[in-house]
């Protein structure tokens, strides 16, 4: 809904700010599509060319993020830590019959009450895995957390690569702009023995094109790469929150505690309060 506001009240500051300055929109109107064509196109032909098939692939899910917002809010998060807290009080009650859960999660009677986190391959997997590692005897709580750190910073990497495209797309607009703006010009030179009122008009059309390569880059692209990348560490913070109770679990922390120091991983804006969360875990306690 913002994203929306905010597209609208650039649009609308900056052209109604230059018609009520005195300006004559027929001059934009005119030349908008030639520019648009030149500017847009070369500006997404670059985007093909300099970016992975993956990156192209993600784009349009990236955009659509970027308006939607994150994906994980604090229903979620406490939601992941009371799942948490079933998986862990198995573990250490009866590790044969968590296997079956670790093993296939697809099926699992407690990941089947946490239908969202489920959905979610990477979460699933990070949880799932470290488990099963642990049932190895990989259970070093430092080892594990400097694997997760490093599984997590990956995730982090390959999340960021379409912020960092959308990035370098903003970069690129003005000096795009700039390439319409000279071939304006240039078409302008050749018609030099035309009147002036004709010479202003292609001049005024030719700076169209440095306006629309700065406007586009700094009034939508760099904003959405920034709100998307902005998204992305938010979303991603989630898995922080899942490595810290697995962690803490290792260490052979109280069950409780552990979810604990979970919670207190998450974002303040989306951090469950602790009385929610201890409610939450009562009701798990008297349902089982």
């Amino acid at each position: 809904m913002f994203g929306i506001i905010g597209i609208i009240l650039t649009v609308a500051m900056v052209f109604g700010g230059y018609i009520l300055a005195g300006g004559k929109m027929g001059v934009i109107t005119h030349s908008l599509p030639f520019e648009m064509m030149m500017i847009g196109g070369a500006a997404v032909g670059s985007y093909l060319l300099s970016n992975s098939s993956d990156v192209l692939k993600h784009t349009p899910k990236g955009l659509m993020r970027a308006f939607k917002g994150p994906k994980w809010h604090d229903d979620d998060h406490r939601q992941v830590l009371c799942l948490m807290f079933e998986l862990l009080r198995l573990w250490r009650s009866n590790p044969v019959e968590l296997e079956e859960h670790i093993e296939t999660p697809e099926t699992s009677k407690i990941f089947a009450n946490y239908p969202a986190i489920l959905a979610d391959d990477q979460a699933v997997r990070l949880i799932t895995d470290t488990l099963r590692s642990a049932s190895l005897n990989y259970d070093d709580p430092y080892q594990v957390e400097d694997m997760l750190a490093r599984r997590i910073s990956l995730l982090k990497d390959e999340a960021m690569h379409v912020p960092h495209a959308l990035q370098n797309m903003a970069d690129a607009l003005p000096a795009l702009g700039i390439v319409a703006a000279v071939l304006g010009i240039v078409k302008t030179m050749a018609s030099i023995d035309q009147p002036p009122e004709v010479l202003g008009g292609m001049i005024g059309g030719a700076l169209v094109g440095t306006f629309l390569g700065v406007f586009l880059a700094y009034g939508f692209v760099a904003p959405l790469a920034q709100r998307l990348g902005e998204v992305t560490k938010q979303d991603l913070s989630f898995y922080d929150v899942i490595k810290s109770v697995l962690v803490a679990g290792l260490h052979r922390h109280a069950t409780n505690l552990c979810v604990e120091v979970g919670r207190q991983a998450a974002p303040e804006h989306v951090r469950p309060s602790f009385v929610e969360v201890e409610n939450a875990l009562r009701d798990i306690k008297k349902a089982s």
